[in-house]
């Protein structure tokens, strides 16, 4: 049976008590914005397009709810990109209240306070790149000078004037706190994150250069420490403090997995959002569908949740363009 639902409304195909919508073609005339791109390719229907404006949905909801303690995570090679911009938005309107990453993510947001990495290619040579001191991230080019050298160089400093404080033992939420209060870059996630004494936890801080600086500095500090367990501690204090709770994990490994694991013990994400491009049948966390953590006690059985399979420096950019108008404009 069809029937219109309302004056405005589109047609409504029935099938006893499930409403099922009409699949309406996008009609680029008039789409004049993100949001409203992205509202029509809800309403268009088509794969990814719908799951995309889900995933949008959810988003904002589960920033807007007050009660909802939201994670963010992601690994660190997205930072390499443009939309290292879109998490720092996120994290500088407060969006988000916890960072679940990669030890990579420190090293790329540092190193493009002070380097700049430049557009290459995935067909460029790389044993020429080698010889000529370039390192490649898929298409984006990491002079050698810009990453470990530079880092060397900062990071000392850096920790240098945290040895002042008389500070000897650090979890991974404190050390990233101390180093994000010494920078003076509003385009750096890590000066966002302190600045709004937003957590940032690293699972596996000594795999990446920022780990490695830690490590070089503890050769000739020997009573400098990293206790591990004291982030455990701070996210089982969030973990079972919070009335509600949500993730936009982006990603698969250690950064989704610890996100998860720990929500487990309440009984799971009250909200989900995973964007991936990993496949499922392997077996694989990253390739794992949201849905599945289900069975874990890792989401709820109820919880609004959807994944997004694509490129994240895609879809992210589009999601958190009309999350944006949705939670500062009111709408188109």
């Amino acid at each position: 049976m069809i029937i219109r639902a309302g004056i405005s409304s589109p047609l409504i195909f029935m099938t006893g008590k499930i409403a099922y919508p009409v699949v309406e073609d996008i009609d680029l005339e008039t789409v004049g914005s993100a949001h409203q791109l992205l509202e029509q390719m809800g309403r268009g229907g088509g794969f990814t397009a719908k799951k995309l404006h889900e995933a949008a949905s959810i988003v904002r909801d589960m920033i807007g709810n007050d009660s909802c303690f939201t994670f963010l995570s992601f690994p660190a090679c997205i930072m390499s990109t443009g939309l290292r911009g879109v998490l720092v938005h996120m994290v500088r309107k407060k969006w988000v209240d916890a960072i679940i990453t990669t030890c990579g993510t420190i090293d790329h947001d540092l190193a493009r306070i002070w380097r700049d990495y430049h557009h290459g290619d995935f067909e460029m040579d790389d044993a020429s790149l080698h010889r000529k001191r370039i390192h490649r991230l898929g298409n984006v080019l990491i002079p050698m000078d810009s990453y470990g050298v530079i880092l060397e160089k900062k990071v000392r400093t850096i920790m240098e004037d945290v040895w002042k404080t008389g500070m000897r033992e650090f979890s991974t939420r404190e050390i990233v706190k101390e180093v994000g209060s010494r920078l003076d870059d509003e385009g750096s996630l890590t000066y966002w994150a302190a600045k709004n004494d937003i957590p940032v936890f690293i699972p596996g801080p000594t795999d990446g250069s920022f780990g490695a600086q830690l490590w070089m500095w503890r050769q000739t500090h020997r009573d400098f420490r990293l206790d591990l367990f004291k982030d455990e501690q701070d996210l089982a204090d969030i973990i079972f403090d919070a009335k509600e709770t949500g993730a936009l994990m982006i990603g698969g490994g250690i950064s989704k997995h610890h996100v998860i694991w720990w929500n487990q013990f309440r009984d799971g994400l009250d909200y989900a959002v995973y964007i991936t491009t990993a496949v499922e049948w392997d077996g694989s966390l990253s390739g794992a569908r949201v849905k599945e953590g289900i069975s874990w006690g890792k989401v709820k059985e109820k919880a609004p949740q959807v994944t997004v399979e694509g490129d994240a420096t895609v879809l992210m950019p589009l999601m958190m363009a009309w999350v944006r108008q949705e939670l500062d404009g009111g709408g188109p």
